[in-house]
């Protein structure tokens, strides 16, 4: 057992106007105290399966401020540690709580590998965007600071593990026994996230960046719910079961307690039995959280992992689209029923930006997104039995099994956002942007609208785990130029209706490992993508460089005003004060 007082952490996660969340992992049973120039909050610890952890409510804080913390376990200060001297290698970790009225500032990404900074990992799998971002920020006091960052998946490999992961399994059982060298339990993924977590500079940036997360498959396995016929394969192996309960359980430990609002956790059972818990001894939750994360698997209904929030002037919603499908094959659906119902009632319009966080891009490139609608006809016999087994065999070898995959839910949202726009579900925004990861390189999409909001897919993907070059220049070809009219003549030789809409390139690709940011201003919705390189040999310690930034301007939109339309800023006083008379504010 580790005598480390804090193992990893402290992340400082959900954070709005006056509260914030603080978690750590302890080496042991402890009390933890979050404390600050203006009093001290504190928490007991939880455990799961020998490890454990504590989330620290800090409350009463000022609209605006920026108050530096310190974290203190049994009495003893372990953040800053003060063993490093006086020298500090970075900053203070602080908590900076939203100013009202201002807008919204996030930085989004995703799949991250875990590999050493070192020369032959950055040969690998080239340098990691988000180290580069830390020292940015730690090096530079005038860096502007995100309000949020944004993970977007596969914030750890559970099915491709790094040398460190694979020397840390075989010390505990036969790497050559399944599932050989992908994770098996919950001890593997509490060692997969330290190796993610736990270097100096991104364990900063953590530390005092408020951050959000969802899952994507690799945080389980490669193409997680991708078919019925996958599940069975899945379920048919000796090791599956003890994987997936795993899986979910830590990632409501490590990634989901920390995305929820207070209020929104306070309903949580689980949640509720560590608060409730008043006895002398440590409350262990190995039994009861691993037969919830059994039960979330096998009735997805049973537990909601989307959330959202509101900024001011700008909505996040964002959605678990692994948990929460229907694999009927008949009835194939990226969100069940009860998800679909969710979703629906938080888009509506009344903001400037309505943002839609999903780890899959709702708009594929068109080549991709016809190939992928022409799969799933295929697998559900459009072609007979002969055709539904290739259909279902390139569905998992080529990964066809995004939003255009799943054609009815792909509809469905389609509508959703097409009402927004066109103001059908209170006043339009500006945008309505989806925001993914997942596939490996970056770009930006926008539906072609004559009128109304803009309805953009803006994509970062990896922040390290680069596509092989090879598979750049075969991606390409599947997903723009000709691919595109050719991919719609395949559609439609098997019956797949037209999309809803049509929507074009509007920037890139591009492959580089990157971060990207988002921010709304007057000009409209301004984006950026930034990487990381290594001068002099200095592995270490990379420079952050921009790779793309765009801006998209907002339309005007209405007729009525003198000259013939209204300024942005007046249509946006409009939607601000529709919104306020509604009092739908989340």
């Amino acid at each position: 057992m580790t005598t480390t007082p804090l193992v990893l952490g402290p992340m400082l996660r959900y954070v709005d106007e006056t509260s914030a969340s603080i978690w750590v992992e302890t080496g042991e049973a402890a009390s933890v105290v979050v404390r600050t120039g203006q009093g001290s909050w504190t928490a007991r610890t939880f455990a799961v399966h020998g490890h454990h952890y504590a989330l620290v409510e800090v409350t009463g804080l000022q609209p605006g401020s920026g108050t530096a913390y310190t974290v203190e376990i049994n009495g003893r200060q372990v953040w800053p540690d003060l063993s490093q001297g006086p020298e500090l290698k970075f900053p203070a970790s602080v908590i900076a709580t939203r100013t009202v009225g201002e807008p919204l500032r996030l930085a989004f990404g995703s799949c991250r590998t875990s590999i050493p900074h070192t020369k032959e990992g950055n040969r690998t799998h080239g340098v990691d965007a988000m180290r580069a971002y830390a020292l940015s920020m730690a090096d530079d006091a005038a860096f502007p600071r995100p309000d949020l960052i944004l993970f977007l998946g596969d914030q750890v490999y559970a099915d491709s593990t790094s040398e460190e992961m694979q020397q840390f399994i075989a010390a505990r059982r036969d790497i050559r026994e399944d599932p050989g060298a992908e994770l098996k339990d919950y001890e593997e993924y509490a060692h997969l996230y330290s190796l993610a977590w736990s270097d100096d500079a991104n364990r900063w940036l953590l530390s005092t960046l408020p951050s959000a997360m969802i899952f994507d498959d690799h945080d389980i396995r490669d193409d997680w719910n991708a078919s019925m016929s996958w599940k069975q394969e899945m379920e048919a192996t000796s090791w599956w079961q003890d994987r997936i309960v795993a899986g979910l359980a830590s990632y409501w430990v490590y990634q989901h307690l920390g995305n929820l609002s207070p209020e929104r956790r306070a309903e949580d059972r689980i949640w509720q039995r560590i608060i409730n818990h008043h006895g002398d001894d440590e409350l262990d939750l190995s039994a009861e959280l691993d037969a919830f994360a059994d039960r979330a698997d096998k009735d997805p209904a049973s537990y909601r992992w989307s959330y959202v929030r509101d900024f001011d002037d700008t909505r996040l919603i964002v959605v678990d689209s692994r948990v929460a499908r229907v694999l009927t094959p008949d009835a194939r659906a990226l969100l069940n029923e009860e998800e679909t119902a969710w979703l629906d009632s938080k888009m509506v319009g009344g903001f400037r930006h309505l943002l839609v966080g999903t780890s899959l891009p709702f708009l594929l490139p068109l080549g991709l997104h016809h190939i992928e609608s022409w799969d799933e006809a295929l697998a559900q016999g459009a072609w007979g039995k002969a055709g539904a087994l290739l259909g279902e065999k390139l569905r998992q070898g080529m990964d066809l099994e995004h939003w255009a995959a799943f054609q009815n839910s792909f509809r469905d949202v389609a509508l959703m956002a097409t009402e927004v726009a066109d103001g059908k579900r209170g006043p339009a925004p500006e945008t309505v942007t989806f925001l993914s990861g997942d596939v490996h390189f970056s770009y930006v999409s926008e539906v072609d609208r004559p009128s109304g909001s803009r309805i953009l897919q803006a994509v970062c993907s990896p922040i390290r785990n680069p596509l092989p070059r090879l598979l750049r220049s075969s991606t390409a070809i599947l997903s723009y130029g000709f691919a595109a009219p050719v991919g719609a003549l395949v559609a439609r030789s098997v019956k797949v209706p037209d999309p809803p809409f049509r929507w074009r390139n509007i920037r890139g690709p591009w492959f580089d490992n990157n971060l990207a940011g988002l921010e709304g201003g007057p000009e409209g919705l301004r984006l950026w993508w930034q990487t990381g390189t290594v001068d002099d040999g200095d592995h270490l310690h990379p420079r952050l460089e921009e790779v793309a930034a765009m801006t998209v301007p907002p339309r005007r939109t209405r007729k009525d005003a003198p000259g013939g339309e209204v300024a942005p800023e007046a249509a946006l006083q409009d939607r601000r004060t529709a919104w306020a008379r509604r009092g739908r504010r989340q």
